[in-house]
């Protein structure tokens, strides 16, 4: 797609999934798969050495088809598997979900005669663009199995990393691991002028950016990336309407029952006109 001089550049966003797959999740990509995850991890040097991309995607094979989560599933040399996803939106039971996929991770490891000794580490990387730990107001957490109580370490087979992109946009401590606060200010690109300042910051961010831009002039991955907007709206929007008509299904249930509509408020997130409005309809 070619552009006039004074046509600026539209960037397609790094937290699409489908351009985070393209830029991490292809065998050109791992220079800056492990940049990124040498930042995040801060495991050995030497771990990122031999990466195997375990679901890989091509350009030129995307036909369109629908798909679910456009993750990146990999090992490194230890053999840890490690899952990457991005989320720009808030999404029904997201927690449930993280410990979903972060257990099948482990699960499809061993089949029915395999021992548990053949299980190897697993991490979950989940990055949002909407705030997911509300009772923080830290921009990444590391979650593992311990005890709070007593201050021990289960084991050190899973963890859990989360990077809220919002919460990075105000920090400004001298302090902070500027690594990985690079990183967040990549995946919260806007234009070519937040580009062209992120990729001053490192050689790391430079080739970030400089492979990000070559996408977003990239004609097919723009209406690929057009394409998975769409997608991710429509099906936004069923699951959150699939989960709003099952609290009102409740709200109904308990109105019918005489429970005061604050309670039922409190029960389904539901506002009181919108219970008002049910009961008036019972009636």
């Amino acid at each position: 797609m070619e552009k006039g001089k004074n046509e600026k550049l539209k960037i397609l966003s790094p937290m699409s999934d489908i351009i985070f797959k393209l830029l991490m999740g292809t065998e050109t990509g791992k220079d800056i798969l492990s940049d990124f995850l040498l930042a995040v991890l801060k495991l050995p040097p030497h771990e990122y050495d031999d990466i195997t991309i375990m679901n890989p995607f091509l350009l030129q094979e995307y036909k369109g088809d629908k798909l679910g989560i456009l993750d990146v599933k990999l090992k490194l040399k230890s053999g840890k598997v490690l899952n990457i996803e991005v989320q720009i939106d808030p999404m029904p039971f997201m927690e449930s979900r993280i410990l979903f996929y972060i257990s099948k991770l482990v699960t499809e490891q061993i089949g029915e005669s395999d021992q548990y000794d053949k299980i190897k580490p697993v991490i979950s990387i989940i990055i949002t663009g909407h705030t997911l730990i509300a009772d923080s107001e830290k921009y990444h957490h590391h979650f593992r199995l311990y005890d709070v109580e007593n201050r021990v370490l289960l084991t050190d087979s899973l963890g859990i990393y989360t990077l809220e992109v919002p919460k990075a946009r105000n920090v400004v401590d001298e302090d902070e691991d500027l690594d990985l606060l690079n990183w967040m200010k990549f995946f919260d690109i806007k234009s070519e002028e937040d580009a062209d300042m992120l990729a001053t910051k490192s050689p790391e961010m430079r080739k970030a950016t400089v492979r990000l831009m070559e996408l977003s002039a990239d004609e097919k991955a723009r209406q690929l990336y057009e394409a998975r907007l769409k997608e991710q709206r429509d099906n936004y929007a069923r699951e959150w309407g699939a989960v709003h008509g099952a609290k009102i299904e409740i709200a109904k249930k308990l109105l019918k029952r005489n429970r005061p509509i604050n309670e039922i408020m409190e029960d389904t997130g539901l506002t009181y006109d919108e219970i008002e409005s049910l009961q008036n309809s019972i009636i």
